[in-house]
């Protein structure tokens, strides 16, 4: 494990971009919530097979063929998000509470005729919300100290992680005491501001942290933002038993962050990191589905459709800013508490860095079956597959971010989804619904967050989350072209946190900074903060058919 940690280390000190995206990044863009009309989130979006809800043009775009007549709605929700952690015994809660616009869309019904092979030819266009980014979290406590080969025991800290980025891309030529290793594509954010913070010392071309005590740390992060969907559809129904569908999706992602970490000491010194980062954007994709009735009348449907992976144009923006106090050397060569600021953005003459990237999420393929009981009972199955270790990184100008990709790979693996559903209709015009998802991890057990050498992203915080659980409930009634749809949906999650990664060398006269002769290193890593993020929503859709 320490080799293999050591050997992936090595690789990013050398990569050739400048490097802002991780595999958390790609993971928090490629995943998504059930949302849509309340229909369909009341059955937990197991319709791709049933179909006739607006939703399924995003699941299973055949679904809009099953529809004899035209449709248009809207849906709103209000969300209460909340996320609990656990540090040592530390517990921190957070909430965030907000009112949504989630879903409006229409279909046009075609009929084409009665005995002809091609009876419906339909057209549909929806907005939906896809991802919200909504969630705080916090956490605090010791940072702990770790055992090295040697028996020395360390403090642990991000400052660490400062020495190490600075070590590992120093160029004797910059002047580190300037802005001018910013505008370097050679050099780490996180190493220069540690340095100008006097966090970390330099010595001929190592960086030495200067962590005096073991450090109590704060962690506070703000999430914000989404990713808004469109898509444009049109679908066949032929001789009522087979259904065609093809759907283009646009995607708007507009995310931001705002993170804080902070360190102090008993010796009344310490620090705090400010990370300000956003990601916006646009992306396609293409789906395809179709839905077949195995037997002419049989109330069993089976879907099926592939999901192009969605192709990004993504623009990455941050700035950041740290706030030291050190005991240092004063005018009269007294030792005081001394306040000192890097703030990036007046470094950069006002302004945030922007680096633009392309990413591609994983293919992504639905199976689905749909079983009704006369008009009064619906069931709905299906099965997502989609590997998020095969997304991939890419410069604007062409060229795949080799070192992304890759950690991409080592990071991220397949994901496994399960739907089901089932709607009930004592009377006509009345229904309940209930469903059920459960999606398997999208990270690897021992996935770690590696900033490369020369990033110019100073948050080094990441969670490795586990599976998702999510239940839904719903009810609606329908009057003669008139409808109205309500549902609940319950969500949550477990997670791994860690305020930040480093590894240390075991040879004591390498002073804790690994070198290109290090075979041996330790993992200083804080103990995992045990999250668990929830989410529960009502959502209400109000519609027309005619």
């Amino acid at each position: 494990m320490r080799t293999r940690i050591f050997t992936l280390a090595c690789a990013f000190c050398i990569a050739a971009g400048v490097g802002a995206q991780t595999a958390y990044d790609a993971a928090n863009i490629a995943q998504r919530d059930l949302n849509g009309t309340a229909r369909f989130v009341g059955m937990g979006g197991a319709m791709s097979a049933l179909g006739g809800d607006i939703s399924t043009i995003g699941t299973n775009p055949a679904g809009i063929g099953i529809y004899r007549s035209n449709d248009v709605m809207l849906s709103f929700g209000y969300s209460a998000m909340g996320t609990e952690s656990n540090y040592g015994g530390i517990k921190s809660t957070n909430d965030k509470n907000r009112w949504s616009f989630d879903n409006i869309g229409a279909v046009i019904s075609t009929k084409i005729g009665n005995v002809t092979p091609l009876r419906y030819v339909n057209f549909g266009f929806n907005y939906h919300r896809s991802k919200s980014f909504y969630k705080n979290m916090s956490m605090e406590g010791l940072m702990g100290s770790v055992q090295m080969a040697d028996g020395r025991w360390t403090p642990i800290s991000q400052v660490r992680y400062m020495a190490q980025q600075g070590t590992d891309t120093y160029w004797k030529d910059l002047d580190y005491t300037t802005s001018d290793p910013y505008y370097d594509i050679n050099t780490g954010w996180l190493g220069v501001m540690g340095y100008q913070g006097f966090l970390t010392d330099l010595d001929g071309s190592v960086f030495r942290p200067y962590v005096p005590t073991e450090a109590y740390g704060y962690f506070h992060s703000q999430e914000r933002g989404g990713i808004d969907q469109y898509d444009i559809n049109i679908s066949f129904n032929v001789n009522d038993r087979f259904y065609l569908g093809l759907t283009a999706g646009i995607y708007d992602v507009d995310y931001s962050k705002y993170a804080l970490y902070d360190e102090s000491y008993d010796t009344q010194e310490g620090y705090s990191m400010e990370t300000f980062s956003g990601i916006r954007g646009a992306g396609f994709n293409v789906k395809l589905g179709a839905i077949v009735r195995p037997f002419e009348y049989s109330p069993l449907r089976i879907g099926l459709a592939v999901h192009t992976p969605t192709f990004y144009n993504l623009t990455y923006t941050t700035g950041a800013l740290l706030t030291s106090d050190r005991l240092l050397p004063d005018a009269q060569n007294q030792t005081s508490l001394q306040r000192s600021t890097v703030d990036t953005y007046e470094l950069l003459d006002g302004r945030d860095m922007e680096r633009d990237f392309q990413l591609n999420t994983p293919w992504l393929v639905n199976a689905s079956l749909g079983y009704t009981v006369g008009n009064s009972l619906a069931l709905g199955a299906e099965y997502e597959f989609e590997n998020y270790g095969s997304m991939k990184f890419s410069y604007p100008e062409g060229g795949e971010m080799l070192d992304e990709t890759s950690e991409v790979g080592r990071c991220l693996k397949a994901v496994h989804t399960v739907r089901v559903g089932a709607e009930y209709r004592p009377i006509p015009a009345f229904a309940f619904r209930a469903g059920y998802n459960h999606s398997t991890a999208a990270f690897e057990d021992d996935a770690l967050k590696y900033l490369p050498a020369n990033s110019i992203s100073t948050d080094t915080d990441y969670a490795n989350t586990q599976s998702m659980n999510t239940f839904t409930l719903g009810i609606g009634y329908r009057w003669s072209s008139f409808y109205v749809d309500l549902a609940y949906k319950y969500q949550n999650q477990k997670a791994d946190f860690y305020p930040f990664f480093n590894e240390l060398s075991d040879d004591a006269s390498q002073d804790y900074v690994i070198t290109s002769a290090d075979q041996n290193v330790t993992l200083v890593t804080p103990e995992a903060t045990k999250v668990k993020y929830t989410r529960s929503q009502v959502l209400l859709t109000l519609g027309f058919r005619f």
